[in-house]
């Protein structure tokens, strides 16, 4: 709690961001529950009162071999605390990175024959029930990491997920997320993601509701405006006042140093050099 003070009086942030499996690289340590009175309600508490009100919590990704990499703590990371927690505390927003997600999708053909058998995605069916199994409207499904192997290791199963998630979450409770950090530029993410459409033979099986053309309401929706409403973005504001100047962050001010240094010529080495 001492940390969380800290946090709030000097850093400020916006939202939080969690892992409950721990570490999340096996083998995890300190796993832990969004649905622990005693360890999380407190903090909940504490985050309500400083205006802070939404908790991003990774979810899911795990190998096909999670019950033995990551044997005594695995449950952590699937979606069974959230409903309660949710239900709990509806002033607070609890975004499921991932959406919960179970693999990176190695297997790929197998999560698509487990859809087909039984209609339900492991561990995001779980998180796109919590609205109606518990009556709340404070859970979010972000699609970082799963859109991005789905779309490309299996588009119709990337659909099938998107579908799920609209079809449970509703289509402004599902949030864009392209973990650049590991991907590079998120552009191919967003291209799939204003071309993917629910195939019309899934729709009629799943009653998934079609995902509309590149700029669909369901589109922008996940694309912006959910997050802008979540994190309290005036677009309105926006549109009436120019943003700040790109040239006062960091990254802005070493790429015009780049700009400049490539018009001159350069010695300089990379790699590895032989010493002596």
């Amino acid at each position: 709690m001492d940390e969380v003070d800290k946090a709030i009086s000097v850093y400020k942030p916006d939202s939080w961001k969690s892992y409950t499996i721990g570490d999340p690289l096996a083998p995890s340590k300190y796993p832990w529950r969004l649905d622990d009175e005693k360890v999380m309600y407190p903090f909940y508490e504490k985050a309500v009162k400083a205006g802070i009100t939404t908790i991003c919590i990774h979810k899911g990704l795990l190998p096909p071999d999670y019950e033995k990499s990551f044997a005594g703590v695995w449950e952590y990371a699937t979606a069974a605390d959230i409903g309660k927690a949710a239900k709990d505390w509806p002033q607070m927003n609890f975004v499921i990175y991932h959406s919960a997600l179970r693999a990176f999708l190695e297997l790929p053909d197998q999560a698509w024959a487990e859809f087909e058998s039984s209609g339900r995605i492991k561990w995001a069916t779980d998180v796109a029930e919590i609205p109606q199994k518990y009556g709340v409207t404070n859970v979010y499904g972000e699609i970082g990491t799963s859109f991005a192997n789905s779309a490309v290791a299996h588009p119709r199963f990337s659909a099938a997920l998107i579908g799920t998630l609209v079809k449970g979450l509703g289509s402004d409770r599902v949030l864009w997320g392209s973990d650049s950090v590991w991907y590079g530029s998120p552009q191919w993410q967003i291209e799939a993601m204003r071309r993917l459409e629910i195939p019309e033979d899934m729709q009629k099986k799943y009653g998934f509701p079609a995902l509309g053309t590149a700029n669909s309401a369901t589109k922008q929706n996940i694309f912006g405006l959910n997050s802008a409403r979540l994190y309290r973005v005036n677009l309105k504001a926006a549109d009436n006042a120019p943003m700040p100047a790109y040239s006062a962050d960091r990254l802005a001010q070493l790429k015009s140093e780049y700009e400049l240094a490539e018009k001159e010529p350069t010695n300089l080495r990379y790699g590895y050099v032989r010493a002596g």
